[in-house]
């Protein structure tokens, strides 16, 4: 229900304000439990652990948190979980909201160029994609907690 939403906010926040305040990894067990899986990983230079929890609402993605030493949570998003069949992107009529990731986008329309997003749980993509009619126009598709919400579509 909407005040059940609201409580579980409530306590998010007042859990992640609190002087005596966890790490941001140990607030994710507590709240979620146990990860599915666990998984060392690599990008670039960094060194983490890819932690994935099953989330009943979506079965077919994952929360993931990367966290790096000290718990310290470097990215934290929804992906597609192992074994569950992807979007096929192939022109912009395909990139509807909640329709796919960053990673699914970022692939289906390379090259993809990163852009920063207004907040932590944000993040954008340029890239190029055809419409129906095979004429390619330049997009900016904005991401939140690593699912499509828009796109705004240039020349």
């Amino acid at each position: 229900s909407v005040a059940q939403m609201r409580e579980a906010n409530r306590r998010w926040q007042a859990m992640l304000h609190s002087p005596r305040s966890r790490s941001a990894a140990a607030r994710y067990r507590s709240v979620l439990g146990e990860p599915e899986s666990v998984a060392p990983r690599r990008i670039g230079d960094l060194e983490c652990e890819a932690r994935q929890w099953a989330l009943p609402l979506w079965p077919g993605l994952r929360f993931e948190v990367l966290v790096a030493d000290r718990g310290v949570v470097w990215n934290e998003w929804l992906v597609r979980a192992p074994g569950a069949p992807g979007p096929e992107l192939r022109t912009l009529d395909d990139l509807t909201p909640w329709s796919c990731t960053v990673d699914e986008a970022a692939r289906a329309f390379a090259p993809a160029r990163p852009l920063q997003g207004s907040a932590p749980t944000r993040w954008g993509l340029a890239f190029t994609a055809p419409d129906r009619e095979g004429v390619r126009h330049e997009v900016v598709a904005e991401f939140t907690w690593g699912l499509l919400q828009r796109t705004a579509v240039g020349g």
